[in-house]
């Protein structure tokens, strides 16, 4: 694991979209997997805008969705799936056959676990996985306590993850469990960038890099990839030790 400290967010973000455009060079059809939320936020805008300006060949690759929150409509403001529609579909007129999100509406559950390990596995993996951090550690859905080992699965969320989640939606919400890609796909991804900015990030930053590995503190797992990089602004790098 490496880190990385950034002077501004845009700076940043502009680093993650080149990390994205190169994965594509190098690998048309890559299968790239990214978080939704905040953190990647101004990536997305950065990547749609870099490949758009230099041509970028972006109808081979394909695209993974790292979580969901159960019983959120997938045109709702605050899914996931709309987040993934408004940043990088719809702007790079990316077609439903070139990517596959978790149903959150399912009816059964498990099978939406299980299809999106069956589409990870017979495309060889997942090539690039970018991710942020919660407040309580989390990676996607895998909250405090979760294993190692799981692929997909469905989890409880934490109380912090299901306030902290309001901030995405025009109306209150009830949030009491999401589906998600587990840690066993995050550590056979090839190249995994976790990236926080703000100062309000600093402190949990400071414990996934500087505190044990336990899965407690969930984004400690970062510790274990051998090429996965946290890639952070320098507020939320700012109580690091060195930089």
């Amino acid at each position: 694991m490496t880190v990385r400290v950034y002077a501004s967010e845009q700076e940043l973000a502009n680093e993650v979209a080149k990390e994205i455009i190169s994965v594509i060079k190098e690998k048309p059809t890559a299968v790239i997997c990214m978080a939704s939320g905040n953190s990647p936020k101004l990536c997305c805008e950065s990547f749609v805008k870099m490949a758009l300006l230099e041509g970028i060949d972006t109808t081979r690759f394909f695209y993974v969705g790292l979580d969901e929150w159960i019983g959120i409509p997938p045109a709702m403001r605050g899914s996931c799936h709309y987040d993934f529609q408004e940043r990088i579909f719809n702007p790079l007129n990316i077609p439903s056959s070139q990517y596959h999100l978790f149903d959150a509406l399912a009816t059964n559950l498990q099978d939406e676990c299980d299809k999106m390990d069956k589409i990870i596995a017979e495309k060889g993996g997942i090539d690039l996985m970018i991710v942020g951090i919660g407040m309580n550690g989390h990676i996607g859905f895998n909250e405090p306590g979760t294993k190692f080992e799981l692929k997909s699965h469905i989890v409880p969320l934490d109380p912090i993850t299901a306030s902290v989640g309001q901030k995405y939606f025009d109306q209150q919400m009830t949030l009491e469990k999401g589906i998600t890609i587990g840690f066993e796909h995050l550590l056979n991804t090839k190249r995994v960038l976790l990236l926080a900015n703000g100062r309000s990030k600093a402190e949990v930053i400071k414990k996934a890099i500087e505190e044990p590995v336990t899965s407690d503190f969930p984004a400690s797992v970062m510790q274990l990839h051998k090429n996965g990089s946290i890639m952070v602004d320098s507020a939320a790098g700012s109580l690091l030790l060195e930089k």
